[in-house]
């Protein structure tokens, strides 16, 4: 935002005899260190001849304009706030304090400050942004008709359309104000802020180039080419491109410090996130969805649920982020509500005009479609982007169960064994799937090794369950009679006897058929003799006759 106010008055020539000032050298005035926008250098003069008893026209209204764009935005409120309470009080303070308060979140004293200025350009922008904030559409749009065709206005209405996610409405405005005037670099940084938001990270770099040749130190073009590295590569590059301005002392660095501290903890994968992003939350708006991110990779769902639920979405990502919870809430906590909110967002996300045919659209629709249980609906989403997920364990993971559960098994084994991580490989769902394509796919050795590999616990009992009865289903009755043999010792549910009875009396009826080894009915006797049942004496003297007949030992 500009500050509308006069330019000071330039006083002349100093006179010859001042003594304070160093022989050979030249004290610069107020306006030369204005127009260079050293503002550290200008409160430090204003501060100097206040104190040797130099007049400065105005000179506390320039140090609250210098601390504001410094973003020294307490120290501006001061100057601004003991100005206000002056009998003869320029009226354009009021307006210059809004913008303060503007700048320190302080919405609602910003309102007050900025009706008591003179009706301006400035003052209706002000309040353009305010509606914004409050959410109040006729104010919005109140403030939309008595802005101009002159560029402060222009950038304004841009600045609205980046943060109503307008991205290219908002890129169409900077390119036509660039147009004009060349000379505003500072543009190309906004435009390619706006390709970064539409996911153009190649484009966003050449367009941030423009500016870096001329301004190679300004921290809001370094910091963003970070990110445009970060999403193009890793973080390890993004961290890279941010070394030269950390170890800097500029004072472009003190301005954007905070942000880069939050980007750091990101581009690390969460190192420090606990120490870092806990005072960022109502700073950068940012920071509380990398906190809930933070908290969701650690499995803390209820702390990430408890950090997000009071926010009000308006960004596809905050939408996205509000799902991602619930549905990890619901799973969690087997709560259909949070299920059913989860599918709501990622639905709205999915179905926006700006949103379904992103990346992150379509992958909204297949979330949804999949709490649906719709799985042929999640397949041709997942199929549309599957070539940009190649490698990425938790798409694999979401692709290969839509497989499976259309029964298309073959594929599905293929997909679930291309994954890396080893917590997803431990995770039961990935271990039951997994063992339901090896038994689909005639290979229950397979599955039961999975078994084998499990400490005791309630989900290989539930592996267990799933082996003998899909083996079952399958005819694979050897593998179904071993799983019902250990279920029946862990539990005397009369079920598993009966299981365990037909799958050997399966096994039996293979070997007759010459599927199965003879040599198996050694195993399937012994089994059947484990069970105190009045009905295994007659079985085995079935078997054994037949052996006995076959000269087959046992």
């Amino acid at each position: 935002m500009m500050l509308s106010r006069a330019k000071p008055a330039v006083g002349g020539a100093p006179p010859a005899a001042d003594r304070r000032r160093k022989k050979g050298k030249k004290v610069p005035q107020l306006e030369e260190l204005l127009a260079l926008r050293d503002f550290t250098g200008a409160i430090a003069l204003l501060e100097f001849k206040q104190h040797v008893g130099e007049q400065e026209e105005d000179a506390d209204l320039w140090i609250g304009y210098s601390a504001f764009h410094l973003g020294d935005y307490k120290r501006a409120l001061e100057e601004y706030e003991a100005l206000t309470k002056q009998p003869a009080c320029n009226p354009d303070v009021w307006v210059n304090l809004a913008c303060t308060y503007f700048f320190l979140g302080m919405y609602t004293q910003a309102e007050q400050a900025a009706l008591k200025a003179p009706k301006s350009r400035l003052q209706n922008r002000l309040l353009f942004h305010l509606a914004h904030k409050f959410s109040d559409e006729k104010k919005l749009m109140s403030s939309h008709q008595n802005l101009q065709d002159v560029t402060e206005d222009q950038l304004s209405l841009a600045s609205i359309h980046y943060m109503r996610s307008h991205y290219q409405e908002a890129i169409d405005i900077y390119k036509r104000i660039l147009l004009d005037n060349r000379e505003y670099l500072a543009l190309n940084v906004y435009v390619a802020l706006c390709y970064y938001k539409l996911d153009y990270y190649d484009v966003s770099q050449e367009v941030l180039a423009v500016y870096l040749q001329q301004v190679p130190d300004s921290t809001i073009a370094l910091n963003l080419k970070a990110c445009n590295h970060f999403r193009l590569y890793n973080g390890k590059a993004a961290e890279a491109e941010l070394k030269n301005l950390t170890d800097s002392s500029s004072p472009s660095f003190e301005f954007g410090k905070e942000l880069i501290k939050h980007n750091l903890v990101v581009f690390r994968g969460g190192e420090g996130a606990l120490q870092i992003l806990p005072p960022l939350v109502d700073v950068i708006p940012e920071a509380r969805l990398n906190l809930v991110i933070y908290y969701l990779r650690q499995d803390d769902v209820q702390e990430a649920y408890n950090l997000i639920k009071d926010l009000e979405p308006t960004a596809p990502q905050e939408y996205i982020l509000k799902g991602v919870v619930n549905a990890a809430l619901g799973q969690e906590m087997g709560s259909r509500d949070h299920l059913k909110i989860a599918q709501q967002f990622f639905q709205l996300v999915g179905e926006s005009a700006s949103e379904c045919d992103t990346i992150p659209g379509r992958q909204c629709m297949s979330s949804c479609f999949f709490l649906l249980r719709q799985f042929g609906n999640v397949l041709i989403y997942l199929n549309s982007v599957k070539s940009y997920f190649y490698n990425d364990d938790t798409f694999n993971f979401n692709y290969a169960q839509a497989k499976a559960a259309m029964g298309n098994f073959s594929e599905a084994e293929e997909v679930f064994l291309l994954i890396q991580s080893e917590k997803i490989k431990n995770d039961f769902v990935y271990l039951s799937w997994l063992a339901r394509c090896y038994i689909m796919n005639k290979k229950p050795q397979l599955a039961w090794k999975l078994y084998l590999k499990m400490e005791t616990s309630g989900e290989s009992f539930n592996l267990l369950q799933l082996i003998a009865n899909d083996c079952y289903k399958m005819r694979q009755f050897y593998y179904s009679a071993k799983a019902f043999d250990v279920l029946e010792r862990l539990d005397s549910n009369p079920e598993y006897w009966e299981g365990k009875r037909g799958a050997c009396v399966g096994v039996f009826q293979m070997i007759l058929a010459g599927r199965e080894a003879k040599e198996t009915l050694r195993e399937v006797l012994h089994l059947l003799k484990s069970t105190g049942n009045s009905q295994v004496e007659y079985i085995v003297r079935i078997m054994k006759k037949w052996a006995k007949e076959n000269r087959v030992p046992v």
